[in-house]
């Protein structure tokens, strides 16, 4: 029986650019993005650290074109996919490691929509605390008039 492996990762944090959406030359939609994973700790001693991982994520067809129309920069995400390394030869012809996360599935976990919603809720709330000064401007200048006019009481019949 032959023995069974997994390459699996999962991980959960920030992009650190845009998406890039590119195509291969038979037209196969890539997008490659970065993403940060903060991890932090507290020594022996007492003092706080934190570590930053940089990470490089690659997705293919549907799911690259999907990135590119939904992820921003800063945007959280959850990302699931395989880790691979593959060496290439720059311009120099230096050979150069690459350790990428093929993206098989992600969660944008704060969406452009959600940020959408949140600044129209600010702009609501900003109307209507302008609308409320206004209507509070409104009646101090009612009441001010009111203090104005003296009514006599004393009218003769």
């Amino acid at each position: 029986m032959a023995n069974r492996s997994l390459n699996r990762v999962t991980l959960m944090g920030n992009l650190t650019r845009d998406p890039e959406l590119r195509y291969t030359p038979q037209g196969t939609p890539v997008c490659s993005f970065g993403l940060a994973t903060n991890r932090s700790w507290t020594t022996s001693d007492g003092e706080k650290k934190e570590e930053t991982q940089f990470h490089r994520i690659v997705a293919w067809n549907k799911v690259a074109e999907l990135c590119a129309q939904i992820l921003k920069k800063g945007q959280r995400v959850y990302v699931e996919g395989r880790i691979t390394y593959r060496s290439y030869q720059d311009k120099d012809g230096v050979e150069k490691q690459v350790t990428e996360i093929i993206m098989d599935d992600f969660i944008a976990c704060d969406s452009k929509a959600s940020r959408d919603s949140d600044n129209e809720d600010k702009k609501t709330q900003e109307k209507e605390q302008s609308q409320q000064t206004e209507d509070q401007n409104k009646q101090d200048a009612g009441q001010e008039d009111q203090k104005e006019i003296e009514i006599d009481d004393d009218i003769p019949f």
